[in-house]
């Protein structure tokens, strides 16, 4: 089932203007500043605001159609939606929200949600005895009973401080392995889009700048607007090819005989990756050391470079096999190195500049993740 979306609405000064094909299942991110209007995106999907023009398909059904004068409230559309807020009912108990709006009443089925959110032993509390990161768990398994054909998320970590936030990561990342439908995430956060987002699509003043995968949106140009220029990055997916346990490090295949050694993930060999390396961590050199405690030294060639006069930093852009880097280093360095575009040079990255303590492991093949930073 895909989600087909051509819509437009004037918001104030903003005039929203969407064209969309999104994927079956997992976790695609509306990414973008606040105001760029992500969450009218999902508000227009759900039916709570209608659209001045345009059509929304949910696989073969139709719910809005602005020329056939279709528009179908929300109760209708097979949608659960899960707020900023937990908002749930004060004087139901867990259970007593978890039972609002199900459609279907047999006991197995909330069972069955309430084990996957890991709220089975709250069931006769009632909201105001619960964090807040159970209180949005159990808004999740609300809006999963309601038998949707979608999952609409509006930012459903923001009022959370950063211990309820890492609670809620690994619950939304199983829900998104163990139902089979589309879930469509809204969040300004750079964190919550690298550990949960399988695809992305960036907004900005109403309009789509980009939409695909999370690595290449992330490593194009335009992400750096997103990226504070201290805390520019990249993001690599891999193959975990070995791991030490003498060092306690894991290395990983980056493809073209490359690899690059971390600290230890607890993952499977074979097991993908995704990780974060900050330019910052990157120095590059002509020729490589013969004796150093460098780990990593990776054959690049330079892409482009960019630096402003009101900074002493350069900014350098590279490519190591099918994969591309950025590395932060002074202009000075630059210009007694001769760096130019087309040159090909080694890029350094210290094992350990990659944190375990970001490291995050899912046993699943293609869902496994490592944040570095």
């Amino acid at each position: 089932m895909t989600l087909q979306i051509t819509l437009e609405k004037q918001l104030g000064e903003i005039n929203l203007d969407i064209d969309l094909n999104l994927q079956e299942t997992g976790i695609t991110a509306l990414f973008g500043r606040s105001g760029a209007g992500k969450t009218s995106i999902i508000n227009l999907i759900a039916g709570l605001e209608k659209p001045d023009a345009g059509k929304i398909l949910i696989g073969d059904r139709v719910v809005f159609d602005a020329a056939r004068n279709i528009n179908l409230p929300p109760q209708k559309r097979q949608i659960g939606y899960v707020f900023q807020g937990s908002r749930l009912f004060p004087h139901y108990t867990v259970k007593g929200n978890l039972n609002y709006g199900r459609r279907h009443k047999d006991p197995e089925s909330l069972n069955t949600i309430a084990e996957l959110l890991g709220i089975e032993q709250l069931l006769h509390r009632y909201p105001a005895a619960l964090s807040g990161g159970e209180q949005q768990r159990v808004a999740i398994g609300r809006a999963l009973l309601s038998n949707p054909a979608m999952l609409l998320m509006d930012e459903p970590l923001a009022s959370l401080d950063e211990p309820r936030k890492k609670e809620l990561f690994p619950y939304i990342e199983q829900l998104a392995k163990e139902i089979n439908i589309p879930i469509i995430y809204v969040s300004h956060s750079l964190d919550e889009l690298l550990r949960l987002a399988d695809q992305m699509v960036l907004i900005d003043q109403g309009r789509v700048i980009r939409h695909g995968e999370v690595a290449d949106i992330w490593n194009s140009e335009a992400m750096l607007p997103w990226q504070p220029e201290q805390d520019i990055s990249v993001i690599l997916e891999a193959c975990i090819r070995e791991h030490s346990s003498r060092y306690s490090m894991s290395c990983l295949a980056l493809g073209d005989r490359l690899s690059l050694w971390t600290p230890f993930i607890d993952a499977p060999v074979a097991s993908r990756v995704r990780m974060r390396i900050h330019a910052r961590d990157i120095s590059l050199v002509r020729q490589p050391a013969e004796q150093s405690s460098i780990r990593n030294v990776i054959p690049v060639s330079v892409v482009d470079m960019t630096s402003t006069d009101n900074t002493s930093a350069c900014l350098i852009t590279l490519r190591a096999g099918q994969h591309i880097l950025k590395s932060s280093i002074s202009r000075w360095a630059a210009e007694e190195l001769a760096i130019h575009p087309g040159e090909q040079l080694f890029a350094q990255i210290k094992g350990g500049s990659i944190s375990r303590n970001d490291q995050v492991a899912n046993l699943q093949p293609s869902n496994a993740f490592l944040i570095a930073r």
